[in-house]
């Protein structure tokens, strides 16, 4: 089975999280923390601010790790890497269908992938 590793951010501002829904790929329409796959040579804080140029032409600041995450899909085993990140510009959607920003009461509403589900206890805790 194909592996893949991530890196994603949860983005919190003002008490809220930035969901985002994918606009691609195998996974198209689901809810997600943005971010994206490591390349050779890249630190997990490289990758997420690459990730959150490339996808949201967007800088952040890289907070602490939250969760790794092993979940396997039906056609690949992925490992995802959650950090807490914030915003230090405000961010324009480039590969994302659609994002919201959810408080504690929103952060189930939205369809989110089956890995990032994991990683909501943990933002849930964060917010008031």
């Amino acid at each position: 089975m194909r592996k893949v590793e991530v890196v994603a951010a949860a983005i919190i501002k003002n008490n809220k999280l930035f969901a985002c829904q994918r606009g691609y790929g195998e996974q198209k329409g689901g809810w997600e923390f943005p971010g994206g796959k490591i390349e050779q040579g890249e630190t997990h804080e490289q990758t997420l601010k690459r990730e959150m140029r490339e996808e949201l032409n967007a800088q952040i600041e890289v907070h602490n790790h939250l969760r790794t995450v092993f979940y396997t899909y039906p056609n690949f085993h992925l490992t995802m890497h959650c950090y807490l990140c914030s915003l230090e510009s405000e961010p324009t959607l480039l590969e994302h269908t659609s994002s919201k920003w959810l408080n504690k009461d929103e952060l189930y509403s939205v369809n989110w992938l089956p890995a990032d589900i994991e990683v909501l206890q943990d933002v849930e805790k964060l917010l008031n």
